[in-house]
């Protein structure tokens, strides 16, 4: 009757390391992605340009008819 306990005892073991090596695992994944924000450059400086455009007002020929 003790191999149900021994067994018990080995899952719960097992079950805590593999946590264990989880939360070890995100935690250095949470400080790599940490250091790559931290060291990523600044935004290239952006340049913007404005420009007006004047449109010349559409020419009509008017043909006139003496009646």
């Amino acid at each position: 009757m003790s191999r149900p306990r021994g067994r018990r005892r080995e899952r719960r073991a097992q079950r805590r390391v593999v946590l264990g090596l989880v939360l070890v695992l995100v935690f250095a994944v949470g400080i790599a992605l940490g250091e790559a924000l931290h060291d990523n450059p600044g935004h290239g400086h952006t340049v913007t340009q404005q420009q007006l455009l004047t449109l010349q007002p559409e020419s009509a020929t008017v043909t006139v008819t003496a009646p």
